[in-house]
């Protein structure tokens, strides 16, 4: 596989975001949103994905932080499918379960070219270091219409909101980093009947 490295610049009237990946990094992270939480949250993207992410974000926090959390998700997303390129020789699907003391997720992914996002976690507070838990989905929504994946999201069990949000994040990494691994058996097939995805 040849580089799988992505920059994306999104500017609006609402907000201006760079994001700059490496798909086979060892989890650099630099990252300035204005949003503390979700910047915690994306850390763990980077460091259980093995990806190298760095992301400035400059929003209408004086609003609140919706239009940053949804166009950072829209942009990190536009990165990845620029990165993962025509997706011959990859694993395609991606699973992980990951546990933080109570909490226990479970995180799906297919890289099929299909937009599709099941998310279901019952979050036991509406907000979390700040961060109003609505939010995660508006991200999710705007990294799956860009990068084009099928993502289920499912928390299976969790008391603390923070470990709920946690496990979901290690896991998103986690099951990343097994669906864009190469298949060494695919020897740069297209990992579908189809011939494209």
């Amino acid at each position: 596989m040849s580089d799988r490295i992505a920059s994306v610049e999104r500017n609006t009237l609402e907000t201006q975001i760079k994001v700059s990946i490496n798909l086979d990094g060892t989890g650099k992270f630099n990252c300035v949103t204005g949003v503390p939480f979700l910047d915690h949250m994306l850390e763990q993207v980077a460091r259980h994905g093995l990806i190298d992410l760095d992301i400035h974000a400059v929003g209408d926090l004086h609003i609140d932080a919706h239009h940053t959390v949804e166009d950072l998700g829209i942009t990190l997303g536009q990165a990845f499918e620029i990165a993962v390129g025509d997706k011959k020789g990859i694993k395609r699907y991606g699973h992980a379960y990951v546990p933080l003391d109570e909490a226990l997720s479970r995180v799906v992914i297919d890289f099929s070219g299909r937009p599709g996002l099941e998310m279901h976690v019952p979050f036991t507070r509406g907000s979390v270091g700040g961060f109003d838990v609505d939010l995660f989905s508006e991200f999710f929504h705007g990294f799956i219409n860009h990068a084009k994946v099928t993502l289920h999201l499912d928390n299976l069990r969790g008391k603390n909101t923070h470990h709920q949000a946690e496990t979901i994040f290690k896991a998103f990494g986690r099951a990343l980093r097994m669906a864009l691994e190469a298949d060494e058996r695919m020897a740069g097939q297209m990992p579908s009947t189809k011939g494209s995805l």
